[in-house]
């Protein structure tokens, strides 16, 4: 892992980043910047070492961060629904926190698997359409990663700020994720919606698969910014609430609609020639996930 740094790292209360700021704090100096509105959050960030900074993304007032960081790892991410807050708080917001980083080494932005065009089977490449495929779950989501990506590719260029930006699938680990909401929906008897074009394929990516990524996409980072795919496993959502059937005896029961996304499956070539091949597979990592989070609900 990343040694000796400052590190500035947005949304680190998150279901993805809270992994990597816990394992960074380690043997790193780690600022986690969020708008901090419950003081448990402050307490969880500060129990494994990092100095929580308060801010909001979207009114662009980054006083409180160091201009000295060395790293800056942006995970921030806003849904309220409202698209002039939405892309204020990601968009714009990303602007702003370059303009305030700009004597770090590397910006690595995660955006989402959300910037493709929806429908069908086939695998998205980084060169592929894009489009507002989240609309009926989170109808600001894709359109704001979309803009968020391209301040990055802006900022990079206008300010000589080496850039990467990642297209996360579906994270997923001990601190839960996609999987673990499903696994709360069959333990409740709630309908799991699924598209009608099945089966419903993502990339499943481990924390543990993700974190040793890091030094890797910090080392990506480029002018004119890098841009790659960030994913694991090919799974269906049928498969992997099957597999979570098997783990617990709870049966997954579905809802088939329109109402949500489809299938969207990456491409990782790209990704396996700059990052390496996962090493945790899906299965083993959906045990994990239970064994950590709800153990009584394992069969034997």
């Amino acid at each position: 892992m990343l040694e000796g740094e400052k590190i500035l790292v947005t949304g680190p209360t998150s279901q993805v980043a809270f992994p990597i700021v816990r394992e960074l704090a380690k043997s790193n100096q780690v600022l986690g910047l969020a708008r901090f509105s419950k003081p448990e959050d402050v307490a969880r960030v500060e129990a494994v070492g990092v100095e929580p900074l308060r801010a909001d993304l979207a009114d662009g007032a980054l006083e409180v961060v160091p201009e000295d960081v060395s790293l800056v790892l942006n995970f921030a991410v806003v849904k309220s629904g409202d698209f002039a807050y939405d892309l204020a708080a990601n968009a714009e917001g990303v602007g702003h926190l370059m303009a305030r980083c700009l004597r770090a080494r590397a910006f690595v932005h995660c955006s989402s698997a959300a910037v493709y065009e929806g429908g069908g089977h086939t695998a998205r490449r980084e060169i592929d359409p894009l489009g507002n495929n989240h609309r009926f779950m989170f109808p600001t989501y894709s359109i704001a990663k979309i803009a968020a990506e391209s301040m990055v590719r802006f900022g990079a260029r206008h300010w000589n700020l080496p850039s990467v930006i990642a297209r996360l699938s579906v994270p997923y680990g001990d601190n839960g994720g996609w999987p673990w909401f499903h696994l709360m929906m069959m333990k409740g008897g709630v309908e799991i919606p699924l598209h009608p074009d099945a089966p419903n394929t993502y990339n499943l990516l481990h924390e543990d698969d993700y974190l040793a990524h890091l030094p890797r996409l910090v080392e990506l980072a480029d002018v004119p910014a890098v841009t790659l795919n960030w994913g694991g496993d090919a799974v269906s959502i049928e498969n992997w609430c099957a597999y979570l059937g098997e783990l617990t005896g709870l049966e997954p029961k579905f809802r088939s609609g329109d109402d949500t996304i489809g299938s969207l499956e990456l491409d990782l070539s790209r990704m396996h020639e700059l990052l390496g091949e996962t090493q945790v597979r899906w299965k083993d990592g959906l045990r994990r996930l239970v064994e950590a989070r709800n153990p009584e609900l394992l069969k034997g």
